[in-house]
């Protein structure tokens, strides 16, 4: 029988889906209804413990409901918003306004464990900063007026000091975010995390429950400046923390590229096709009596012994093959000690990560806003960019070729160009999601001042005139390679589609169930306000919107392709394909008896159309030929 939830236009039920699977595993802690027993479970947890009053645990107020939220699905939808877009068809980059968490509501049946790597910046909560609002479950249309949304961008609250709730508000924010990001990340994924003083002992507490205390991978320190300055407390701050969990112990860090200071000692070469070497002691640390002999310089006879208490680096046989092969040195006049010639290819092609990032590695906050300047020509729109060497650091560590990265508090929007900059040096073609909340900016600051009244402006610009910058390097470098059919591959990946967060086109999401009437009977209500108020939709509503928000609710990611299927002459159907899952499509106010006929012959087809297109007959028919390929939406 169908349920009120089953009408609605939602984004996934992650606490029915988790108790389904528990259901799966362990059918006797239900009752005969279906309902879970808690005491059956205590018993499964671990039955010593039920009786306890105290444990170890970390808890805050709010905590419950927090996690609740995380998991109670969204009605919202994205909307692609093609004028703000940058060379949408060369790219598959993806940038959404609207507010954090109910976007990550929306990615994560069509993104779940596909995000190889998650970086964000969030409020540090200093009293000053921003704290999201969660009012998504409000009276809906008290929250769109509430957000603004349309013209002046969304509101959010600043968690001040004096607020009894200072930390908890701030551990609610965090906490319903990162249950979900964690399951957009692949299996091998991984999340940096940039925080200052005033959170980072909580946020190592949270992403221990979060992600578990086995994934810690590191606690980063930046020095986020290269200068002392004066500071209330009698400390200058000089750094930034970066906190990093993986998702399992299947994530394989990358080695980052070796320094021109390392290579630098590598300067001879014998031009055997052996490459370049250097001198390297011949002698081992630890002793072995094998290793106790004399070597003989082949051009003076005269012999060398290793010092008392050391060895050579290898055996009597060891040392002749190396001989043999001119592997030992004797100085550059051949009549010194003998040294063993250590070859760059044969040496760690890359430098192992370390939790200390100085601001010549990394950049710092100066860099930061002199790159913001440069690129607006101008002063920098952003107070507290982060360097996008920074980032390109992080990205180095854990991404390869073609993987996704997620940033869902990507503020100035640094993340997108560490990415096209990472790219172009490795011809890589790794793909971003930036979410940005539409926060209104300050009518005195300089973001305003110059035209931008939201964040998520200066996210989308700073985007924008880095794919710019870079293009016009390639044009300077290969003019003749743009002015011919070559074009298209110079700018691939060059580019971005901006979506943004609105209300669901779907009026039924209005529809409140009467609690004095049974759930047969509001289901029938349903059925008549779906009737009444949807009957026009189509000729109201975008229709590309409404395809956009049916098909990111049943799992298909943002960068679908769509086609007209032009053998269809009585209904206008099309073909969507997201590279992995596919369909058609048919928004037409009625299904034609013709369409019904060459879905029952083709049963094996995927078909969504609106449930208002179909009679009873239709419907029965599709659904009993068609099975689970058939959506009614």
């Amino acid at each position: 029988m169908d349920s009120i939830k089953d009408k609605m236009p939602l984004s996934p039920d992650h606490n029915a889906d988790r108790l389904a699977k528990l259901k799966e595993l362990m059918p006797d802690i239900f009752t005969n209804e279906g309902k879970l027993n808690m005491n059956e479970l205590k018993k499964v947890v671990d039955p010593e413990l039920v009786n306890e009053a105290e444990r170890y645990e970390f808890r805050w107020f709010g905590k419950s409901k927090a996690k609740r939220e995380a998991f109670t699905p969204t009605d919202a939808t994205l909307v692609y918003d093609e004028d703000r877009s940058v060379n949408p068809e060369d790219s598959e980059n993806i940038i959404i306004e609207g507010e954090n968490l109910a976007v990550l509501k929306l990615l994560s049946k069509s993104y779940r464990e596909k995000v190889k790597c998650i970086y964000i910046d969030p409020p540090y909560n200093t009293g000053k900063d921003f704290v999201y609002s969660d009012k998504w479950n409000q009276d809906k249309a008290e929250y769109w007026e509430d957000s603004e949304y349309v013209e002046n961008g969304m509101k959010v609250d600043t968690n001040v000091e004096t607020d009894g709730r200072f930390h908890s508000n701030w551990l609610n924010m965090m906490y319903s975010r990162l249950l979900i990001a964690r399951q957009l990340l692949k299996e091998d994924g991984v999340i940096f995390i940039s925080i200052d003083d005033n959170e980072v002992h909580h946020l190592r507490k949270l992403c221990d429950e979060v992600f578990g205390s086995d994934n810690f991978l590191a606690n980063v320190v930046w020095q986020k400046k290269y200068a002392a300055t004066n500071d209330a407390k009698g400390f200058s701050s000089m750094h930034d923390h970066i906190i990093v969990y993986q998702k399992s112990n299947l994530f394989k860090r990358n080695l980052l590229p070796r320094t021109d200071e390392q290579n630098k000692p590598y300067k001879h070469d014998d031009y055997n096709g052996k490459g370049l070497w250097r001198s390297d002691n011949l002698l081992v640390k630890s002793f072995s009596e094998s290793g106790v002999f004399p070597i003989i310089n082949p051009k003076t006879g005269k012999e060398y012994m290793p010092p008392q208490g050391s060895s050579w680096r290898g055996s009597k046989e060891t040392i002749a093959r190396w001989l043999k092969e001119n592997r030992i040195f004797f100085g550059k006049d051949g009549t010194g000690a003998p040294q063993l010639k250590r070859y760059l290819n044969e040496v760690q092609q890359g430098r192992v990560p370390t939790t200390w990032w100085s601001f010549k590695d990394a950049g710092h906050n100066d860099a930061a806003n002199k790159e913001m300047q440069a690129l607006f020509n101008s002063k920098s729109p952003f107070d507290t960019p982060k360097p996008s060497t920074l980032i390109k650091l992080i990205l180095q560590i854990s991404s390869d070729n073609q993987d996704l990265i997620l940033d869902f508090f990507s503020g100035s929007g640094s993340l997108g160009q560490a990415l096209f900059n990472l790219n172009k040096e490795d011809s890589g073609s790794r793909k971003y999601i930036l979410v940005q909340l539409p926060e209104v900016t300050d009518p005195k600051s300089e973001a305003y001042k110059a035209g931008y009244k939201k964040i998520s402006d200066i996210t989308i610009e700073r985007n924008k005139r880095v794919i710019g910058k870079i293009i016009e390097e390639k044009k300077a470098m290969q003019p003749d390679l743009f002015a011919d059919n070559k074009k298209e591959d110079l700018i691939k990946g060059l580019g971005f589609k901006v979506f943004k967060l609105q209300k669901s086109n779907f009026p039924r999401t209005e529809f409140a169930p009467y609690p004095e009437k049974s759930e047969e009977e509001n289901i029938e209500l349903l059925k008549k306000y779906i009737s009444e108020k949807e009957a026009q939709m189509v000729t109201h509503f975008n229709k590309d919107e409404l395809i956009t928000e049916i098909l990111i609710k049943k799992g298909y990611e943002l960068n679908y392709i769509k086609t007209k299927k032009e053998e269809f002459k009585k209904n206008e159907i099309f073909h969507v394909t997201d590279g992995i899952k596919e369909t058609l499509i048919c928004l037409d106010g009625s299904l034609d008896k013709a369409t019904v006929e060459y879905f029952k012959k083709n049963p094996k087809e995927r078909l969504i159309v609106l449930e208002r297109a179909l009679d009873t007959t239709k419907k029965w028919n599709l659904k009993h030929y068609m099975g689970d390929n058939f959506v009614a939406f």
